[in-house]
């Protein structure tokens, strides 16, 4: 199995200087806001839920 992929940018920010946390896994923390989050898997999305608009492209 392949290793997670790390987040690219602080989704506070923007900044891209993020270090993995102390905290746990899935625990990152920002240098330049010195802001900490989590990223979690919340599973995957049923297939037939997607709404499509009525010009043909997904919402």
């Amino acid at each position: 199995m392949s290793e997670r992929a790390a987040p690219f940018y602080c989704p506070y920010c923007g900044d891209e200087d993020l270090r993995p946390s102390e905290e746990g896994h899935g625990a990152w923390e920002c240098a330049a806001c010195n802001r900490a989050f989590q990223l979690k898997f919340l599973g995957l999305l049923a297939k037939g839920l997607r709404t499509s608009t009525p010009d043909g492209g997904d919402s």
